[in-house]
């Protein structure tokens, strides 16, 4: 038997139009803006989703979009 690990690491080819791994993140230092929190909710970008995400993120800060973040 070698006493070589069987895991390798090598890298992983970045594909054009997928956001890398590491550029991904939540974190409760930023700031999710009404855009943010109407995406996450999955619903589209009108003028009223725009003013009910305003409202919910004024009402309930941060907590509103980790609400909507699995």
């Amino acid at each position: 038997m070698s006493e070589e690990s069987e895991s390798v690491s090598v890298p992983v080819p970045e594909i054009r139009g997928v956001t890398p791994d590491r550029l991904l993140h939540t974190g409760g230092s930023d700031r999710p803006a009404a855009e943010d929190l109407v995406l996450a909710s999955g619903r589209d970008l009108t003028p009223a989703t725009l003013e009910w995400a305003r409202r919910r993120l004024a009402q309930e800060g941060r907590s509103a979009i980790d609400k909507q973040l699995p």
